[in-house]
């Protein structure tokens, strides 16, 4: 029997729980809602195939600022945290492989216009927005990193909310200016997102002496490229459904999917907070989810939730459609169609995690790229059966939307059958918190770290 002074410290622990939970949450949630007055804004200001088209090219920019700078934002972290005092090398060696990067960056971005953008949206438009996400989005998360990196993390998330509200104001302009078109709003999101990457470095990056250490770039390079490879990998599986649709359904069905997957994204906000705060318990407790009773009621309060968060989503715009503007209340009704998607969707993320939480990274990226390719075959055959039709806003072509249920369903299966499968496997060994790649905690004193920065698995990104 629980002694009173057992059953004090574990309530004390559950209350800890749920206040760091709440401060999670509702930190997400300031963000989400500058985020859904930009979407709205943009979403409104633009037509539906133009948002489309923009949802796509923003989602290749993401995709190409992993190819930038070849990782080694992930030694720029682990100096931030270990040793303050290399930032300013590690930023340098940063600089200097984002220089050398430069031509892939450019090859990439010529290869990806000339595959799905040739035709319907010019050059000009899709470079302004790539740069972007490329050159001033990401200079704006990595100082969010090496300010979570030295413990800041009041400023780091006041970084982002800034950011983000800098880019919300200029949505809210373009908007009220008038209907506009993607090119234009191009320029405005270029200027938006430089804006607020200058605003970010000039207060919160640390002032050291820029150096390039070639003793460490080489020392680093192996683990830099692996954490870069990682990163492709996991943002090619979450964006190139986004690319499919618009080569295979052209940009109206695009615009509608896009809206239709921001929509489904909203769901995402408690179970990204539940995850981040179960990737460090499990780091801590690695037998935590040993037991499948546990793990299926925690896959089942996830699926619940986010069944819940779209259903009532869906249901208020029943009652509302016009509350988001007229564009989305176009795609209004077709939010209850794709009832289950964010289940399976947020499922996958989840699974995702709890690998990477066990520091099984090469199998977590492995398993990705597996699911990612599922995802597009499946795609492609819904999209090529036919099953769009001409006028998806008219109500006539929803069938592509109910196959997303199933197609979801089945990544989920294999996602789970996989990971599960890995952490069995991998519970057969002793879970060892060591440097190198695949390990979830690094050690500063990892072998090979002649420079006092041992190896990080994956650069942490903003609000993680």
């Amino acid at each position: 029997m629980r002694t009173l002074p057992a059953w004090t410290t574990s309530l004390k622990g559950q209350l800890s729980l749920a206040r760091d939970f709440a401060a999670l949450v509702s930190g997400s949630a300031g963000r989400l809602v500058i985020s859904l007055g930009y979407f709205v804004c943009v979403a409104n200001a633009l037509s539906v195939a133009e948002f489309g088209l923009f949802a796509t090219a923003s989602a290749v920019g993401v995709v190409l600022s992993r190819v930038a700078g070849l990782g080694f934002t992930s030694p720029l972290y682990r100096a931030s945290t270990v040793k303050p005092r290399l930032i300013g090398v590690a930023t340098g060696n940063l600089l200097a492989a984002t220089l050398l990067s430069l031509p892939l960056v450019l090859l990439g971005a010529l290869a990806f216009h000339a595959a799905f953008f040739a035709g319907h949206l010019g050059l000009a438009a899709f470079a302004a927005i790539l740069a972007a996400e490329i050159a001033c989005w990401r200079t704006l998360e990595i100082v969010v990193i090496v300010n979570n990196g030295l413990n800041r993390f009041g400023r780091a998330a006041a970084l982002v909310i800034g950011g983000s509200a800098v880019r919300a104001a200029a949505a809210l302009l373009f908007y009220l200016a008038g209907p506009g078109t993607i090119e234009s709003w191009a320029l405005f999101y270029l200027g938006a997102n430089a804006l607020a990457a200058l605003l970010a470095v000039s207060t919160s990056y640390p002032r050291q002496r820029l150096r390039v250490s070639r003793r460490m770039m080489l020392g680093r390079a192996r683990d830099s490229l692996s954490v870069a490879g990682a990163e492709i990998v996991f943002y090619l599986q979450s964006e190139l459904d986004k690319l499919l649709v618009l080569s295979f359904g052209g940009a109206g069905i695009a615009g509608v999917y896009a809206i239709l997957m921001r929509l489904v994204d909203l769901t995402a906000l408690p179970v990204r907070s539940f995850n981040t705060m179960l990737v460090q318990k499990l780091m801590r407790e690695p037998e935590l989810l040993s037991s499948w009773r546990r793990r299926w009621l925690v896959e089942g309060g996830i699926a619940g939730v986010s069944i819940l968060g779209l259903a009532g989503l869906g249901g208020f715009l029943a009652v509302f459609p016009n509350a988001l503007g007229g564009n989305v209340a176009g795609v209004a009704p077709l939010v209850l169609v794709a009832i289950l998607v964010p289940a399976f969707r947020n499922l996958v993320e989840y699974e995702g995690e709890l690998l990477y939480a066990r520091g099984r990274t090469t199998l977590r990226m492995l398993i990705l790229a597996f699911v990612g390719l599922m995802k597009a075959g499946l795609l492609m055959l819904l999209l090529r059966a036919g099953v769009a039709g001409p006028d998806p806003q008219a109500g006539t072509g929803t069938g592509w939307i109910v196959g997303l249920n199933g197609l979801f369903l089945v990544l989920w299966l294999v996602s789970a059958a996989s990971t599960y499968t890995a952490l069995d496997w991998g519970a057969r060994r002793p879970f060892r918190r060591r440097g190198g790649a695949g390990s979830a905690l690094p050690d500063p004193d990892a072998a090979g770290a002649t420079d006092g920065l041992a190896p990080l698995s994956r650069a942490p990104q903003p609000g993680e």
